[in-house]
Formats: structure tokens, C-alpha cells, sequence
């Protein structure tokens, strides 16, 4: 089986961050973003990946690289000078993907859910795509997926034909797809894979399903989504994989992260190489990234400090995103 993640999107929402990295490879606890998409993939039986570029092209498949390389992968790269949309994306990789069923999996979720049962049922049920979906999430605005009593997927977003006793789900950004999507596709230009070819696909009389898991799911997308994200892992909502154990305190830390006499109450993550001076305060969900270096007094609670950046001594970092000079608000929600 092939997969494909998509990263050509242009992660306006948490700018300026975006720009130096793209969304898929924004570092989050230690590693990117990707890799943890890496990991679901593989164990749900993924035995290659392409992706498609736009945004920071050479960033993206520099990083796509080495993470397909550490686990032994070969990566197949689409280079988008105009973006495609999501349809678009992935009909640039038809000659890679086509052949067999084959993974969709947005770039800048965090998702470790177990695609293997999905696969399966995908296969039993003989559907041209499934839709991977969950409850839909309180006090959000999420455009919502209906399925009819069968799991049948009858309107995305509004769009489709519809029909009686429907029930709104939300759409993870993960499908299983049949080659069968690619004759619903435009010959070129931009569209959306939701809203223009499974609509076309649903009224065409082939079967899109929904397939629903209860499972941690998280947008990353804002500079709030990702603290809480942040949050979330520390705190032991959920669990992932390549993370460090608990030292003896309540934090995790890279080998080479030096505390000094920084007081820790956690839960917190120390990344290589990063440096707290004498009379650091460290409240709880606090990520101090590669190469920080935290100045004396200073105090970090609810925030992630990004790589390379130099906290002054004395100053107080609460629910923020920092990197180098920028400091984004990114509010927590309870």
C-alpha cells in the first residue's frame, strides 16, 4: 500500500512561523510534525509515501526526506508552482498512487489513530473512497460530513445529493481511496477533494463511506490549537511515539538540555541543547526548544519557545508562541 501527505498548504494561520518552516514540518516535541504522520502510516501497512510540495518547497522535502529515510521509506515528491487544492494534490501523484488502494493524510493534524481497521473495512465494503471521521468536536465550526444509516457519506459541506435521517460527523483529513477517484478528477487546474470530486463521485451513484473512530485527533492549524496540542501531550492525553520517558521530575528532556537551577514544576519538554539559567520559574504545558537559551528570572508558563530563541532575563512568557524576536498570543481554551 502507498500513501500520500499532503504539504503544499500555505499555513497562513500560523505565520510567521510558516515562514521558515511549512506546517508538516513544523517541530513539535522534539521532532517534525511528519514524522509522527510517518509512524500511522507504516503500521497501517504504508510501504511508500509521495507528498506534494508548494509553500518552502526545499524545506519540505528536505525534511520529508530524512524522515523517510530513517525509517527506510522512499518518498515520491510533486512540486505544485501553482497549488492544486487538495484534489489537485492528489491527482499530481496519480502515476505513483494508482494501481491499488492507496492513504490521504493531511499534513498538520496530529492523529495517532490505527488506520489498519479502517483499511480493512474499506476493502470489505467495496467503496471508492471512506472518509475517516469522529464526533463532531464541541464548540467548534467544523463543516460536517452526513452519513446515512448505512455509513454512507450523502453531503459534505453542504454539497451532495443529500438526503433524509442524515447525521453530521467531523472529517479528520484521513481517507482510504480506490484509483476509481481518478476518473471523477479534472484533467488540470485547482479543486477540492471533498466539496468537487466526491460530490461528482456521490452523484455518479459510487459509494463514499464514512468510517468513524473515537480517538485523539488535533489541528494544529493556530498558534492556540497547537499549545493546546502541546498541552494535551504533556499532560498525558495522549500518547506518542519516540517521546522520552519522565526523568524524575515532572518533564521530559533531551540528554543534552541543561536546567541549571531552574525550577520545574511541569509538566514541561527540554529540547537538545537548550540552556535555562539560575531562577528559571517553568509552570505546567511549557515546550523550550532546540538551542533556547532562557535568561535569568525569567518565567515560561503554558507556552512553546521554538528553536534558537533567546528569552531575556526577567521575562514572563504565558500562553504565547515564541520564536526569535516574535512572541504570537496563542490563548488556551479550558
Amino acid at each position: 500500500m502507498k500513501a500520500m501527505i499532503l504539504c503544499a498548504g500555505l499555513g497562513t494561520r500560523l505565520r510567521p512561523f510558516t515562514e521558515r518552516w511549512p506546517k508538516p514540518a513544523m517541530p513539535f516535541l522534539g521532532q517534525p510534525l511528519f514524522r509522527y504522520h510517518l509512524e500511522v502510516l507504516r503500521a497501517a501497512g504504508a510501504r511508500a509515501v509521495g507528498i506534494n510540495t508548494h509553500h518552502l518547497p526545499d524545506v519540505m522535502e528536505a525534511t520529508a526526506r530524512a524522515e523517510c529515510g530513517r525509517v527506510g521509506l522512499p518518498l515520491h515528491v510533486a512540486h505544485e508552482p501553482v497549488i492544486q487544492g487538495t484534489g489537485g494534490g492528489i491527482r499530481g501523484l496519480r502515476d505513483f498512487l494508482s494501481g491499488d488502494e492507496f492513504l490521504v493524510f493531511n499534513g498538520d493534524i496530529l492523529f495517532p489513530v490505527d488506520l489498519r481497521p479502517v483499511v480493512e473495512a474499506h476493502r470489505a465494503s467495496g467503496a471508492a473512497a471512506t472518509m475517516v471521521l469522529l464526533p463532531m468536536p464541541a464548540h467548534e465550526k467544523y463543516a460536517a460530513v452526513e452519513l446515512d444509516e448505512e455509513q454512507r457519506v450523502r453531503r459534505i459541506a453542504g454539497h451532495g445529493p443529500g438526503g433524509e435521517g442524515l447525521s453530521p460527523w467531523h472529517f479528520t483529513g484521513v481517507h482510504v481511496m480506490s484509483p476509481r477517484v481518478f476518473d471523477f478528477m479534472s484533467p488540470e487546474g485547482p479543486e477540492d477533494i471533498n466539496r468537487n470530486v466526491y460530490v461528482r463521485m456521490m452523484e455518479a451513484g459510487l459509494p463514499v463511506r464514512g468510517h468513524v473512530v473515537r480517538t485523539y485527533w488535533s489541528d494544529l492549524g493556530t498558534p492556540s490549537r497547537y499549545l493546546s496540542t502541546v498541552r494535551d501531550v504533556l499532560s498525558g492525553r495522549v500518547d506518542l511515539e519516540g517521546m522520552p520517558p519522565r526523568g524524575e521530575g515532572n518533564y521530559r528532556m533531551h540528554p543534552s538540555a541543561h536546567l541549571g537551577g531552574a525550577r520545574v514544576d511541569g509538566p514541561a519538554w527540554f529540547d537538545a541543547g537548550c540552556f535555562l539559567e539560575e531562577g528559571v520559574r517553568v509552570g505546567a504545558s511549557v515546550a523550550v526548544g532546540p538551542g533556547v537559551r532562557v535568561g535569568q528570572g525569567a518565567r515560561l508558563e503554558r507556552c512553546a519557545v521554538l528553536e534558537g530563541t533567546e528569552i531575556p532575563p526577567g521575562e514572563e512568557l504565558v500562553e504565547v508562541m515564541a520564536w526569535g524576536a516574535h512572541r504570537i498570543p496563542a490563548p488556551l481554551s479550558a
